[in-house]
């Protein structure tokens, strides 16, 4: 079954995010694991509001459309489930695949003999096939909306719960009426325009979001391709109007982004330095050590070594700092990227952030900009490369 994550969504935080020492990180990687060991989740309350990726300056190109059911789809999946899936995703817009892959993820199909699948609800108050909240006064809330069962005239005008089937009842148990709901549950988050965050926000966690996923691609016949602004910003290489993302205007600059952008997928980790996870100055410092050039380790000893670019001039390969405040009250930037042009950074934002990826710099939604550095025309990196 899945995570038992926070049912309230904090705001991404840049906050301290790259001064933090690797010590903290590993603490609160203990910590997510001792909690992904004894839980379960149902749908979160709150809207997914993830911060805009690729919604301006260029955007990657990327396809979808309502899949084939694969071989095994057809033999694992229900009949009348697969029924209900293919149903609601073409009336709704939403690759049924994915919703097969909540359904299995949460219930195995509503086939899970734990509680609250068929009645009643678990410690979490989650019920039904799809795992929808139906209690007020518990972690998961009253997502559902009203009464677990009920006439569908009682239904409240909060919450998901529909009457699918047109029987009269909105009913939690009933996949003709949960599987929709889910549906709809995914629109209000995103879908389908935004896979990804729509699923995040369905049990806050970006390793249920990584298995439902893998289950939506082999219950697909063929080849399975999420169409959302978190997949593009993460593995696209091709602007949309056919040009290369992230060309640079010398062979060094060209280096360094290329290793940043390869880096797009990995996990944020606070006082990350890789292989694996990194935070942002992470990910900044070992793109420059790639290439044999040193800068300081956290986001406003970065900012300080420069030198400083006007803004207008940044070009790939230089640094975009953000005027975030620190938590020791320290002045400086605390959030870095790597510029790769287009408006483009590539970045580890937040632990709720996402994964590393492409997202524009100027954005009304985030901090403001501090300022441009280009470190590889500092003094340290010409003597360092031998070009003094």
């Amino acid at each position: 079954m899945t995570l038992l994550s926070p049912f309230v969504r904090p705001t991404p935080d840049d906050r301290g995010s790259c001064a933090t020492r690797l010590a903290i990180g590993i603490g609160l990687v203990m910590v997510g694991t001792i909690v992904a060991a004894l839980a379960i989740v149902s749908v979160s309350t709150v809207s997914s509001n993830m911060p805009g990726l690729l919604t301006g300056g260029v955007e990657c190109r990327a396809t979808g459309e309502q899949p084939g059911a694969s071989d095994y789809a057809q033999d694992s999946i229900p009949e009348n489930y697969l029924e209900i899936y293919q149903e609601a995703g073409e009336d709704r817009g939403i690759p049924w695949n994915v919703l097969a892959a909540i359904g299995q993820v949460e219930t195995h199909h509503g086939r899970w003999e734990g509680p609250g699948v068929t009645e009643g609800w678990n410690e979490a108050g989650a019920a039904g096939p799809m795992q929808f909240g139906t209690q007020a006064d518990l972690a998961a809330t009253n997502t559902w909306g009203g009464e677990p069962v009920m006439a569908t005239e009682d239904r409240p005008e909060q919450g998901y719960g529909v009457d699918g089937n047109d029987d009269g009842v909105v009913d939690v148990y009933d996949p003709e009426d949960a599987i929709p709901a889910a549906a709809d549950y995914l629109i209000a988050n995103g879908a389908p325009d935004d896979l990804p965050n729509a699923i995040f926000a369905y049990n806050r966690a970006w390793w249920y979001v990584e298995d439902v996923l893998d289950w939506a691609d082999s219950y697909a016949d063929g080849d399975f391709t999420v169409d959302g602004p978190t997949q593009r910003a993460v593995i696209c290489t091709e602007r949309e109007d056919g040009g290369p993302i992230g060309e640079a205007p010398d062979d060094l600059s060209q280096a360094v982004v290329d290793w940043a952008l390869a880096q797009r997928g990995k996990p944020y980790l606070w006082g990350g330095t890789g292989p694996d996870a990194f935070d942002c100055s992470g990910l900044t410092l070992k793109a420059f050590e790639q290439v044999g050039v040193t800068i300081p380790r956290v986001a406003r000893d970065q900012w300080a070594h420069g030198p400083e670019i006007p803004q207008g001039e940044e070009q790939p390969g230089d640094l975009v700092f953000f005027d975030t405040p620190h938590q020791d009250g320290g002045a400086g930037p605390g959030h870095v990227g790597m510029v790769v042009g287009d408006g483009l950074q590539v970045e580890a934002w937040c632990t709720d952030c996402g994964p590393i990826a492409t997202r524009p710099y100027d954005d009304p939604n985030r901090s403001d900009i501090l300022g441009f550095t280009r470190p590889l025309e500092h003094e340290n990196a010409k003597a360092e490369l031998g070009l003094d």
